[in-house]
């Protein structure tokens, strides 16, 4: 079956599926699949001073990270609510960071404004290189991903192909992510998220480096209290004949109490879902949305 395109959101203009989604789920799931995630922007940042630059600014710890091995790091607000989600690494010449294509314009403004006298050359290169999910077991990040000039796009290609790999789309990156717990911003965020309800700490978020800004709100929520909400993951009741809408109104005794940020269908679990509700929500409380029952698997402890 020719590939079918997704129509709107985040990853539009990219491939949903070719038709077997949940073939292409076990075929990622055993390692043995890429996908073309060339619709996402690219940055670059050079310059002998980008290392220490970058890891003033962000929640990551870069400094002490082996070149060549891939991160994702987040950059807050001076409040701590999370204002970028990158995934990156350092070749030994540059940086290169690939995140949502609606937030490159404002990440590219923010870093050209912090550059003040320091050797550093951020750039956008989304024209000249994409990202693949490469064949492999799934990382902590989303990956393994694989860098590739698109000029060399189609013999990558053809170098998966003939090593048995097969192409899968969006629907089976999202239900993995989905069931990993992995937030994605823009999904699961909205103006008032933090890192620390997300699931961001010991992850994007390292602990013992030096100051960034949004710091103190992260540490202080770490070190004396529990963010006002938390993420989960919903098993929904496999009943229901439509997914429901990113943005959907959680329930709880009839009560809103959080928001669905992403949902899919999994080949093994079925119908789930990641959605953002009030911490103090019971961890064993069934919850509704639009009308449909799920139940809870904690991802950021309630207490």
């Amino acid at each position: 079956m020719s590939a079918v395109l997704v129509e709107s959101g985040l990853d539009q203009g990219a491939i949903w599926h070719f038709g077997e989604p949940n073939q292409e789920q076990r075929a990622l799931a055993a390692g043995k699949a890429w996908a073309d995630l060339s619709h996402r922007a690219v940055v670059n940042v050079a310059g002998k001073d980008r290392v220490k630059w970058i890891n003033d600014m962000m929640t990551q710890e870069l400094l002490t990270l082996p070149a060549g091995q891939w991160s994702e790091t987040l950059l807050l607000d001076s409040q701590g609510h999370i204002e970028q989600q990158l995934f990156f690494v350092n070749d030994g010449e540059a940086l290169w960071f690939h995140l949502e294509a609606a937030k490159r314009d404002e990440l590219i403004t923010y870093l050209n404004k912090m550059k003040f006298m320091l050797d550093v050359d951020v750039q956008d290169r989304s024209a000249d290189f994409a990202v693949l999910r490469a064949p492999g077991a799934a990382d902590a990040w989303g990956g393994p991903y694989a860098l590739v000039p698109r000029t060399e796009l189609a013999d990558v290609i053809a170098a998966y192909s003939a090593a048995g790999y097969i192409q899968v789309g969006t629907w089976a990156l999202e239900a993995e992510r989905i069931a990993a717990g992995h937030a994605r911003i823009l999904l699961e965020t909205d103006h008032k998220s933090i890192p620390n309800e997300l699931g961001f700490i010991h992850t994007a978020v390292h602990m013992k480096k030096g100051c960034y800004r949004g710091q103190e709100t992260v540490a202080k929520v770490f070190n004396l209290g529990h963010p006002p909400r938390r993420l989960v993951l919903l098993h929904l009741d496999g009943s229901m004949v439509h997914m429901p809408d990113h943005g959907a109104k959680v329930t709880y005794e009839g009560k809103e109490i959080g928001f669905i940020g992403s949902m899919s269908r999994h080949y093994e679990l079925g119908p789930i879902a990641l959605a953002v509700i009030k911490r103090s929500t019971p961890t064993d409380g069934v919850l509704e949305i639009d009308g449909v029952s799920a139940t809870q698997e904690v991802l950021v402890p309630a207490e």
